[in-house]
C-alpha cells in the first residue's frame, strides 16, 4: 500500500500549482453535494446525526470522531465527508446496524448516487484548467 501511496504523491506534485487551485472549488462543491444526499437519506430522530454531516475542505481537520477514519487532515486535493463528532459518535452503528437495532444505510448510498456527478466536474475542471494553462503557458 506504501508503493501506492507514494506513486500518487508523486503524480500529485507534477500537477501545476494552477490546475490545483482550479480543481479545489469543484471539489467541495461535489463533496458539499454528497453530503446534501447524505443528510437527506439519513434517519432523523433528533437530527444530530444529519447535523453531524460535514464537508472539510482541502488542509482542513476533519471533526474529532468523525467517520470514516476519525480526525485527519484532508490534502491540498481532497475534500472529505464525514459524519459524527465529539457528540455524534454513533454513525457507523446507524449504517451498519446492530444485535438491537437494524441498519439504516445513508452513508455510502449518498455517496454511491451523487459521486459520477461530482467526479464528472471535477474532471471538467481539470480539463478547463490544463487547456487555460496550455493556451497561457
Amino acid at each position: 500500500m506504501s508503493a501506492q501511496l507514494d506513486r500518487l504523491n508523486r503524480r500529485m506534485k507534477a500537477i501545476p500549482l494552477a490546475v490545483r487551485e482550479a480543481v479545489k472549488p469543484p471539489l467541495v462543491k461535489g463533496a458539499e453535494e454528497v453530503a446534501a444526499a447524505q443528510r437527506a437519506l439519513a434517519p432523523e430522530e433528533t437530527g444530530d446525526l444529519k447535523a453531524s454531516i460535514t464537508v472539510t475542505p482541502p488542509g482542513m481537520p476533519t471533526p474529532a470522531y468523525s467517520q470514516p477514519g476519525g480526525s485527519r487532515v484532508a490534502s491540498q486535493l481532497e475534500a472529505l465527508v464525514t459524519a459524527g463528532n465529539s457528540d455524534v459518535r454513533y454513525p457507523h452503528l446507524v449504517e451498519h446496524g446492530t444485535a438491537h437495532a437494524p441498519a439504516q444505510p445513508y452513508f455510502w448510498p449518498g455517496f454511491r448516487l451523487t459521486r459520477k456527478r461530482a467526479a464528472n466536474r471535477i474532471k471538467r475542471a481539470i480539463a478547463k484548467a490544463v487547456r487555460e494553462g496550455w493556451a497561457n503557458g
